[in-house]
């Protein structure tokens, strides 16, 4: 993901490569009958089984108030302003009590533990004395779920802490109390709060039932229906969204996101792993990025962390692609690098997540991993040095990075980058130098035009067969402007995506791997525009760029297929073979105003069968998915015959069609 702070730097690094327009739509006469042509005897390369997957980076509020579904805000009181997110409590009218009066503050004397090092301490003079947490943009409870309300408590004379969840029009619709303190020290209690209503902006009111003092830290309310039915799990409906994709890798923890503005507030991966009440909390990158979408209350509490990323990544049958910090700071703010006499530190944290990732339950790290509860290897076959770095400094930082991870793990493939442009002279200079240094695997990324991604279908037709393969690693069609906040989901952006993909496909002997971005966005805490997934506190849906990424991912093949034409008249197709379905799958997109007929010869077969047929079409480019209307733009299946090997079809205006044919 580019940083694009800095304007001016902006503008001379798009002007070349940006347009800004939106695609011009052309009235069209109707469109002629099509010939389609598959060659099924001759298959082609063999492709990347991981080709289409998934890229997450901890923007618009993907993580913390997505994704990772804590319901408290700045739980552990580690914001730069302690309190973000809670307001003391002057008035519980629906207790009856009055005005209850009391002192709030934050200390660090005798903290939970040296990690975490502020607590929030209440002197209550009267009960019901405390604080309200806002949430996330609000707080989503679902009627009937139950909601695991815990802390750390060190207390002096009240022997209850309550939590009670209220709706808009402050009415109580559930409450918990943790009780049984024992001692003056810290200790971990919790208790199951019941939801008696939905409610997507509910209110949690933390208070004493006693006067008294207590201290308390990591302050948590958490829905116990997660993916998985983790205690620390996932959001299940965006989780879902993702296993929907069948991705085969999933990039994290992001883009910008791992660099930092500066390297002080670099993404470290060890301090996201272990107990939750150790994880620093950082603040994070986009917080004020955008000065359209200034957002001061983004920090990351890392309760994601990297084993629950390579958590997710198996669950959703994903191979786990992790990006670490290669000594660099954003170049869009910084620039900021580490001294190469410093930069073992950086090769160590690498060296050290192969062992978390891989190692025996006997290594250092792996202990630790097994101690989380996965004992068994997460089976990381490559990581990526570094995000959108460019210039002499980064080829000088990844060759130290090369010579000690090949030197140890050689089976380990490296994704290097090849600067936040898809041309340009940087780009020209680092592919040139990733070529003599053998490089495994160059990240590619583009937030172009749609004009641009129908015109670059075939970019990679003439790529070197035998050089360093490609990553399309960002990737998205941008109606406006890259990083402008008038971007849309629409269905323009999203059958140029689907156009350029053929030649992704065509190509998946280069490109072993491309996954759109960004991925999630929540809608009321969003900073860049367009993205795959909404959300807000209880729904999500797919746009129109998701459907399509779905649809790839859901039919990939293993061996490519020739077929013609490739990107001719608004017509752009792939073919590839799929082993373990025994099916031949045909990718057609019909970029053309009208319906047309279409003949498609399956050349060497003869046989006859039923194909299975998904299409995604609206005759309206500016068509979008919503909250009230998630499926405009949804996959709808049929079924076709396929007489001797041949099939004449309907493409419909403006569409998407998946062909499905099983060999004999």
């Amino acid at each position: 993901m580019k940083s694009l702070r800095n304007r001016f730097l902006t503008a001379a690094a798009l002007a070349s490569t940006l347009t800004l327009a939106p695609f011009p739509v052309h009235a069209q006469a109707p469109a002629a009958p099509v010939q389609i042509h598959v060659d099924a005897t001759h298959p082609g390369a063999q492709i990347s089984p991981q080709e289409f997957g998934i890229f997450f980076e901890d923007i618009n509020f993907g993580a913390d108030g997505g994704l990772y579904p804590e319901l408290i805000k700045n739980r552990s009181f580690e914001f730069a302003d302690s309190l973000t997110g809670w307001k003391v409590i002057y008035n519980i009218v629906h207790m009856g009590l009055g005005a209850p009066k009391g002192e709030v503050a934050v200390h660090t004397e005798d903290p939970l533990n040296p990690q975490n090092p502020h607590y929030l301490h209440i002197h209550a003079y009267q009960a019901g004395y405390g604080l309200t947490n806002s949430g996330f943009r609000g707080i989503g409870v679902e009627q009937g779920k139950d909601y695991r309300f815990s802390a750390y408590v060190r207390t002096k004379g009240p022997k209850a802490v309550r939590a009670t969840l209220t709706d808009d029009h402050g009415r109580e619709i559930g409450t918990a109390a943790l009780t049984g303190f024992t001692g003056t020290g810290w200790a971990h209690y919790e208790a199951l709060l019941h939801a008696t209503a939905t409610v997507e902006r509910a209110t949690f009111n933390l208070t004493l039932d006693e006067p008294g003092t207590v201290d308390l830290d990591m302050v948590s309310l958490y829905p116990t229906d997660t993916w998985g039915g983790r205690p620390n799990g996932l959001r299940k409906d965006l989780v879902q969204l993702l296993h929907d994709m069948h991705p085969g890798f999933l990039r994290f923890p992001g883009g910008c996101i791992v660099e930092g503005r500066q390297l002080a507030t670099r993404y470290r991966w060890k301090t996201t792993v272990g107990d939750l009440s150790k994880r620093e909390t950082l603040i994070n990158r986009w917080n004020n990025e955008f000065d359209h979408r200034p957002t001061p209350d983004y920090f990351q509490s890392f309760g994601l962390g990297f084993y629950e990323y390579f958590q997710l990544a198996e669950d959703i049958g994903a191979r786990p692609l992790p990006i670490l910090n290669c000594g660099m700071a954003c170049e869009f703010n910084s620039g900021e690098t580490a001294k190469l006499e410093d930069l073992h530190e950086y090769i160590q944290d690498a060296l050290d997540l192969i062992d978390f990732a891989n190692g025996p339950v006997t290594s250092p790290w792996g202990r630790l991993r097994a101690d989380m509860g996965h004992p068994e290897s997460f089976h990381l076959t490559m990581i990526g040095v570094g995000n959108e770095q460019w210039g002499p400094h980064y080829v000088e930082r990844y060759k130290l990075f090369a010579a000690a991870l090949k030197a140890q793990y050689p089976e380990i493939q490296l994704v290097v980058a090849a600067g936040p442009s898809p041309d340009g002279d940087e780009f020209e200079s680092l592919w040139a130098t990733w070529r003599t240094e053998h490089a495994d695997i160059v990240d590619e990324h583009y937030y172009q035009s749609p004009d641009w991604f129908l015109k670059n279908t075939s970019r990679y037709d003439k790529y070197d067969r035998n050089g360093p393969k490609v990553f399309a690693g960002e990737y998205a069609a941008q109606t406006t402007g890259a990083a402008r906040p008038d971007n849309h989901n629409n269905w323009l952006a999203a059958i140029s995506e689907a156009a350029f993909m053929t030649g992704l496909e065509r190509n998946g002997d280069v490109v072993r791997m491309a996954s759109y971005a960004p991925l999630l966005a929540h809608k009321d805490a969003w900073q860049w525009v367009p993205d795959a997934i909404w959300f807000d506190n209880l729904h999500s849906y797919g746009t129109p760029n998701y459907q399509v990424q779905r649809l790839y991912g859901s039919n990939s093949g293993n061996r490519t297929l020739p077929a013609t034409p490739q990107a001719t008249d608004n017509l752009y197709t792939s073919a590839v073979l799929d082993d373990k379905t025994h099916s031949l799958v045909l990718k057609v997109i019909s970029n053309s105003e009208t319906a047309r007929q279409a003949t498609i010869r399956l050349d060497g077969l003869t046989t006859s069968a039923t194909a299975k047929v998904t299409t995604l079409a609206s005759a309206d480019l500016t068509a979008e998915n919503s909250f009230d209307h998630p499926d405009t733009i949804a996959p709808v299946d049929s079924t076709t015959p396929v007489n001797s090997g041949t099939l004449n079809v309907t493409l419909p205006a403006y569409s998407v069609t998946v062909y499905r044919v099983p060999l004999p």
